[in-house]
This record gives C-alpha cells, sequence and structure tokens, in this order.
C-alpha cells in the first residue's frame, strides 16, 4: 500500500489562488487614480485653501484684498498696524498665553491624581462619580460660564485673568481626568505593590512611578488642554471686556466704517496659528505615543 503525502492529497490552493486572480483593467486603475486625485482636491479646497488665503492676506494691502489675483506686493505694515492702538494685540496674545498656560498648569497636577485614585480605587459611588464628571462636558460652556459671570461680577473679578483661568480649568479638568484614567489603567498593578512593600507611600508611587511610565498620556492631554484653552472664545468674550481680552476675542476688535480689516484679521490669525504649529511640532513625538498607547488596551 503506497502512502500519499500531503502535498499530494490536499489541494494545491495556492495555484488556484493566482489562478482566480485577475489584475485590475487599465480602465478601473484610472478611476481609482482619477478619485485619488479629486480626494485630494477636495482636501486642498477644504483645508489648505483658507490656510493660504489668511497667510497671503495678512501680507496684503487693504486694495489688494477685494481684487482676485495671485501677484501682489507684499507688506509688514498689518503686523505693525495690529500692535499699536487701538488694537495691542500683544497685550491679548500676552493674556492667551497666560491663561492657556496656567490653565494647564493647574489641570495636569489635579486631573493625574483624580485619574489614579478612579483607576487604583473603588470610591463610594465610583461609577455614579465617574458619570457625573463625564457628564459635565455635555453641556454647552455658555450654560455654565452665566453663573460664573454673576459671580465674578459680585467678588469684582470680572475681566480679569484669574476668573478665565478658574473657569477654563474647571471645563477641561473633566475631559483630562478621563483622558489620563485610559492610560494609567494600562499600566499593572503589581509594579505599584511591590513598591507599597518596600514602604513606598502611594505619592511616591504616582510620582516617581506612575506619572514617568504614563508621561506620554499626560502630555497628550496637557496638549489637548491647551489648545481647547487656547482657542476658547464663548467664556472669555462673557467673562472680558478690556483688560483680560485674549487673542480670539481680539478678533472682533476689527472693525470699523468701511466694513471688516481683512487683512489685519487675516495677521492676527497668523498670530493665533502660529504658537499652536510650534507647539504641536515641538510635542509631536508625545503626541504620537500618547495617542497611540491610549488606542491599544
Amino acid at each position: 500500500m503506497t502512502t500519499k503525502s500531503l502535498r499530494d492529497v490536499m489541494p494545491d490552493t495556492r495555484s488556484q489562488v493566482i489562478g482566480t486572480y485577475r489584475a485590475p483593467s487599465p480602465m478601473r486603475a484610472r478611476l481609482a487614480t482619477i478619485g485619488r486625485g479629486l480626494a485630494m482636491a477636495l482636501v486642498f479646497l477644504v483645508i489648505v485653501l483658507p490656510l493660504l488665503w489668511i497667510f497671503s492676506a495678512a501680507f496684503k494691502h487693504y486694495v489688494d484684498i477685494y481684487q482676485l489675483r495671485v501677484a501682489f506686493t507684499p507688506t509688514l505694515d498689518n503686523f505693525i498696524e495690529i500692535m499699536r492702538e487701538p488694537f495691542r494685540v500683544q497685550d491679548k496674545l500676552l493674556n492667551s498665553l497666560i491663561v492657556s498656560c496656567s490653565t494647564v498648569a493647574i489641570t495636569l497636577p489635579i486631573a493625574t491624581a483624580s485619574a489614579y485614585s478612579f483607576s487604583r480605587f473603588r470610591l463610594f459611588a465610583h461609577k455614579s462619580l465617574m458619570v457625573a464628571v463625564l457628564a459635565t462636558q455635555f453641556l454647552p460652556p455658555v450654560v455654565i460660564v452665566l453663573p460664573f459671570f454673576l459671580m465674578f461680577r459680585d467678588l469684582g473679578m470680572y475681566d480679569t485673568r484669574i476668573a478665565l483661568i478658574v473657569v477654563q480649568t474647571a471645563m477641561v479638568m473633566p475631559f483630562a481626568i478621563w483622558m489620563i484614567k485610559g492610560f494609567i489603567d494600562q499600566i499593572p498593578i503589581d509594579i505599584e505593590e511591590s513598591a507599597l512593600i518596600d514602604g513606598a507611600t502611594r505619592l511616591q508611587v504616582l510620582y516617581q512611578m506612575i506619572m514617568p511610565i504614563a508621561f506620554p498620556g499626560i502630555v497628550t492631554a496637557g496638549i489637548f488642554c491647551f489648545i481647547l484653552s487656547w482657542n476658547d472664545f464663548i467664556i472669555a468674550v462673557i467673562l472680558t471686556s478690556e483688560d483680560a481680552v485674549t487673542l480670539p476675542v481680539a478678533m472682533g476688535l476689527f472693525n470699523r466704517e468701511e466694513g471688516d480689516l481683512w487683512q489685519l484679521l487675516s495677521a492676527t490669525g497668523i498670530l493665533i496659528m502660529l504658537p499652536m504649529f510650534l507647539f504641536a511640532s515641538f510635542m509631536q513625538r508625545y503626541l504620537i505615543r500618547g495617542t497611540t498607547a491610549g488606542a491599544v488596551r
């Protein structure tokens, strides 16, 4: 009796697969190329073209704004004008930097400690507390800021940086807690138990072991908190009037009898976008590591 090998018994699936494969027709390949080109053109029109228009308008004279021509004589007068009275954009830029950086500096330590508590301890009404923290993100900012407006007005804190920092910290704190908690949940608890057995306290475990491991996630949360604070308009426009006005609110100042001053608006828009581009470029590696780690469980 002859013994058949496995190769003789099993069909040659590779040859079947190769035999059934058909190369795409030239027409289908051409349609795919056209589809990709149209998609790239759509992305360019929606995202890139407005940025190019803002960038070019910032260096145009007032008369060139309303003329549809590519070639123009660039000027820096727009950036000089927005630094003078009555605009003084540099003061608004300083307000935005102080408020955003202070918001992140206050939010991250508190959010990290809160996230660690929610991740490692089973508190009273644990799930209800987590839902309550998350539910605050579902409320429109204008609903939350109105009681703060009345309180700060009565306390004499209206139109101050402290008022903006307090409210914006309250707005971004729930987001930071939930985001950082997701990273801490992925850290094995065994390393903490070993440190606790060796005599380390909870604070030592948190600041010497958990925070270094979860550092990409904490930085990622800080980046998003900074972006939310930097781009805020609703809170700033309600709680400020003159001294603590931030850059997004300052965009509404460029209006005169002749209409909107688009060249000054564009120059201010570059000042708003430039710090975010620089900040995102500098923190890009932490942002990629943080978002990737948070996606894997």
